[in-house]
């Protein structure tokens, strides 16, 4: 008899659990499969020049900041000042990925808003964005001297959020010796 009563309540506990696990969980934090893993490795025309390729290898040898974005995307738009910002501050080499976009339309947004890109690749197909765990844009990589994958930041990069996140692993990276 006293066990038809405990094994309800056993189980009520261990969804109590789970409930209380689940709400200290942050739904802005997705974690991704590649941190720590090297880039995927990809080569694609720029954005800006067609004739010229932008890759993983491109991503070595300093730290930076690989922005997924797309002129259809609303919450580029929101994010596209604060990485203005930045590229004039210089604390960080910025490169993008514009993601299944049209050309056309991809310059006439860099060219109304602002070029923040030392260089962007076009994923007009978004195969190149589908190898690296892209789900939505905006999506930000921090990316270490060695080509490593250190954080993935979903959704705008806000001024909180580069205080708090980004710009002391940047920082912390950027004084790292490669291999260490």
């Amino acid at each position: 008899m006293r066990m038809r009563f405990l094994l309800p309540l056993g189980i009520f506990l261990i969804l109590v659990v789970f409930l209380g696990i689940g709400l200290r969980l942050d739904p802005r934090e997705v974690p991704s499969p590649f941190i720590g893993k090297p880039a995927p490795v990809f080569s694609l025309p720029q954005v800006a020049d067609p004739s010229q390729t932008f890759g993983s290898t491109n991503l070595k040898g300093q730290v930076s900041l690989f922005n997924v974005w797309a002129s259809w995307c609303v919450s580029c738009r929101e994010e596209h000042p604060f990485l203005m910002e930045l590229a004039k501050a210089k604390l960080v080499p910025i490169y993008g990925l514009n993601y299944k976009d049209e050309r056309d339309a991809a310059l006439g947004w860099l060219q109304q808003f602002g070029n923040p890109y030392l260089t962007s690749a076009f994923d007009a197909d978004g195969r190149v964005g589908i190898n690296w765990g892209v789900y939505g844009v905006p999506e930000t990589f921090v990316i270490d001297k060695l080509g490593v994958i250190r954080h993935k930041q979903t959704g705008p990069i806000t001024q909180q959020v580069w205080m708090e996140t980004l710009f002391p692993l940047i920082q912390k990276l950027q004084a790292e010796e490669v291999g260490a």
